[in-house]
Order: structure tokens, then C-alpha cells, then sequence
């Protein structure tokens, strides 16, 4: 896969970190997958750390260019993103040292788990407040969450938005608020995953499969895929397309179901 078509896949990244808050993460792992096959089983592992460097100037960007009046929601949430650190640090060093045949399924099978659990469970495609709370009252998310969903969005190179923008639908925030915050805190997951991921030796394939990393980080796909996305990410910013909030919802899991199709594809 040459860097046109890369960069052309960057379009969508940068389209879903602004529609669905996803920082690249679900779409750069099986591209990155595909793009560095040559590497046998340690693709799954560029593709992770590879998907965390894009999620950090994406997620950074499109945070910068967030209405400040939404970011406001994310008052008083030190606790979480501190926590989102800590676990994302863990979960990076932790995905260096696993199989990569077994943190491939894993990927499939959490997007699985994630499709189900937005089909079935009240509060994501069905938004509804408890009798106790005031309509339009979002509830701030658990500090506590932070740690596990760090942890896992380190190790499977997703960034966390599958996660924390469910979450944050459930407690009361329309999706385009959601999707919105997911950013930033994604930013809070993606920093120290990068971190780690730039330390240490590459992989011992890399030089015969003339792919060009620091670390674990593949510059070569990461730097195209930012070449399409940053363009896309500024505009859609700029005007953001008006799209009905349970639609937005629908879309959501409609591109989750296209991961998960995609993930075995790129093997």
C-alpha cells in the first residue's frame, strides 16, 4: 500500500475523529495491519503503537479546534484523565510483551462485545435520563473508569472512544456533544501509549521488510495518514454536518460493524 492510497485513508480517519470521536485508532489498526504485512506477527503490534502516534495529532486537533463551551463539560474531570494515563501506560507496555495472533482477536472480539452491548443495553441508541434527574442534566463519568478503559484502549490501539463515548451518550450528552469529548480524552490515553511505544528497540523485521519505525511507530503510514486527515479534520470542525442525533447514533455502530468485518480481512 503506497502513501496516496494511505493518505486517502486518512480522510476517513480524520472524518471519524470529528463524527464519532475516534482519533484514527479504529481505522488505522487494520490499515496499518494491511499496510505492514510484511512484518508477519509483529504487524498487529505497529499497528497499535502506529495508531496511537496518529490518535495524539488527531485527537490533539481536533481538541484545539472544539468549541470551548463543550469542552466545559469536561470540568473537574482531573481524577479521569489522570487515570486514563496511568491505565493507557500500563496497557502499551503491556501490548510490547503479547502475541499478536491473540491481541488481533481480542480486537475483533471487544468490537463485537461493544456492537452488542449499544444494540441491546437502554441509554446509547435509546437515550434516557433516570426518573430522578432533570432532562438535558448530564451526569458527570466515574473517575474510576479511567484506569480499565486506559488500559484497554492502550493495548488494543483503539484510543478509547468505544468506550467513553457510549459512556458518556448513557449519561445524558447528545452525540455530537459525546463524540466531541471523546478527544480529549482519547488525547489523555494516546500521549502516554505513544510514549511508551517510541522506547525501545524496533522490531527485528522491520529493516528486511523496509519499514521504517521508531520504536514500535511505523512514520512512514503514520505521517500519510495525518497528511489526509488533518485537512478533513479542520474543515468539518469549521462546518460541522447537522446530522439527527439518533442517526448519528445508528452511524456509529454501523462503522463499528465495518471494523470488526475489516480487522480479519487485513490478516
Amino acid at each position: 500500500m503506497d502513501v496516496v492510497a494511505l493518505a486517502g485513508i486518512g480522510l476517513l480517519t480524520g472524518m471519524t475523529t470529528v463524527l464519532f470521536g475516534f482519533g484514527g485508532g479504529f481505522v488505522a489498526v487494520p490499515v496499518v495491519v494491511w499496510a505492514d504485512a510484511a512484518l508477519g506477527g509483529d504487524a498487529m503490534r505497529v499497528a497499535t503503537a502506529t495508531s496511537a502516534m496518529v490518535m495524539v495529532v488527531n485527537a490533539g486537533f481536533a481538541t484545539v479546534v472544539t468549541p470551548r463551551q463543550v469542552l466545559r463539560a469536561l470540568r473537574g474531570s482531573g481524577a479521569l484523565l489522570l487515570l486514563l494515563a496511568a491505565g493507557a501506560s500500563a496497557g502499551a507496555a503491556a501490548a510490547r510483551l503479547a502475541p499478536a495472533g491473540p491481541v488481533r482477536w481480542a480486537f475483533v472480539a471487544y468490537v463485537a462485545l461493544t456492537i452488542v452491548d449499544l444494540l441491546l443495553r437502554p441509554g446509547f441508541l435509546r437515550p434516557r435520563t433516570r426518573p430522578e434527574e432533570a432532562p438535558g442534566t448530564p451526569r458527570p463519568l466515574p473517575a474510576l473508569l479511567g484506569a480499565p478503559v486506559g488500559a484497554v484502549a492502550a493495548f488494543l490501539g483503539v484510543g478509547g472512544s468505544v468506550m467513553t463515548v457510549p459512556a458518556m451518550r448513557r449519561a445524558g450528552h447528545p452525540m455530537r456533544v459525546a463524540t466531541a469529548l471523546a478527544n480529549p480524552l482519547t488525547l489523555a490515553i494516546a500521549l502516554p501509549a505513544t510514549a511508551v511505544s517510541l522506547c525501545g528497540a524496533s522490531v527485528p523485521a522491520a529493516a528486511d521488510a523496509h519499514v521504517h519505525l521508531a520504536g514500535l511507530v511505523d512514520l512512514r503510514a503514520a505521517s500519510a495518514l495525518l497528511l489526509g486527515a488533518l485537512p478533513v479534520i479542520a474543515v468539518l470542525r469549521r462546518r460541522p454536518p447537522r446530522i439527527p442525533d439518533r442517526t448519528h447514533a445508528w452511524a456509529y455502530v454501523g462503522l463499528l460493524a465495518a471494523v470488526m468485518v475489516a480487522m480479519p480481512l487485513a490478516a
